[in-house]
């Protein structure tokens, strides 16, 4: 049965908020680069992230399980929804702008479909996906175009950040199909076995204690692991239960826009129309792909 959402003035309140902080989180990246490494931004956004939601969960009256197959599960969801992408995000970010980032990671709901159409039932392609997915591959080689004519160093760096795309999609689908538990004790507990991974890493590769971080580096990385990675969670998941992931998907348009023009206005990025041109189309692609079929009959949606 298909449940029907009515969004609120707060529900597009908390959208608006979940846009903007997740599309200024590339140039916050950018910033805390200027200091950390791409280990200790991954590091540090899951540890405060994994504080933060433990926090507000035991608030809330939950419990983190104690099976061995919720933190297998936990663990997996960990890895490909915040380690892997983070760490690529974070490295991609070293050679290229936080808006081309931003572009580039909008590629993410085109990668979920194509994904979706061979593990996920009644998630298969159809003419407008396709169409879709073509208007958003071509804005992809736009925005690359440059560095894969020249054999630029950029290329790489654009590479992965598709593949962060890809590693968000994967877990979007893994999300799906692996054994559910409460959205907010997932995330704290997703977040606390990435820091069980990753920060003993970090401790051992960077030896956080010898170096210096810039105020600047070090405040824009605390607020990575507050606002985009915890509160940004907690945001998610609110509008979920109550608008529905229809409405959230909402968020694919904007954040692509959010993050490429913080980039040009606080940070003093170029702005080209190339990417300009690449951005009109990916968000086109987007919004081809959520076109329904006309069947015969028309099915409610």
């Amino acid at each position: 049965m298909t449940q029907n959402y009515t969004p609120t003035f707060k529900n597009w309140l908390s959208l608006l908020l979940l846009i903007l902080l997740w599309g200024t989180s590339f140039m916050f990246t950018a910033v805390s680069l200027e200091s950390f490494s791409p280990v200790a931004i991954v590091s540090l956004r899951v540890l405060i992230a994994a504080i933060i939601l433990t926090l507000f969960m035991y608030a809330k009256g939950w419990r983190l399980p104690v099976e061995p197959l919720a933190w297998a599960v936990f663990l997996l969801l960990g890895i490909m929804g915040n380690l892997l992408p983070f760490f690529l995000i974070s490295t991609g970010q070293k050679d290229i702008s936080s808006g081309i980032t931003g572009l580039l990671m909008a590629f993410m709901p085109l990668a979920t479909m194509i994904l979706a159409h061979y593990f996920v039932v009644g998630e298969s392609l159809n003419r407008f996906k396709i169409f879709g997915f073509v208007l958003g591959i071509t804005g992809v080689v736009i925005v690359l175009w440059p560095s894969l004519v020249s054999a630029h160093s950029n290329l790489l760096s654009g590479l992965l950040i598709l593949l962060a795309t890809f590693s968000y999609a994967i877990n979007a689908i893994l999300v799906r199909r692996l054994p559910s538990y409460n959205p907010v004790v997932k995330a704290a507990g997703m977040m606390i076995i990435s820091s069980i991974v990753i920060v003993p890493l970090w401790l051992w590769q960077d030896l956080p204690w010898q170096q210096s971080y810039s105020l600047k580096a070090t405040l824009s990385l605390l607020w990575l692991g507050i606002g985009p990675t915890a509160f940004g969670t907690i945001l998610l998941f609110a509008v979920i239960a109550t608008a529905g992931p229809t409405f959230l998907s909402y968020i694919n348009y904007l954040i692509p826009i959010v993050a490429y023009f913080t980039g040009v206005l606080l940070l003093g990025e170029a702005m080209e129309w190339r990417s300009l041109a690449a951005m009109l189309l990916i968000i086109l692609g987007i919004a081809l792909t959520r076109k329904r079929v006309t069947d015969s009959i028309q099915q409610p949606r």
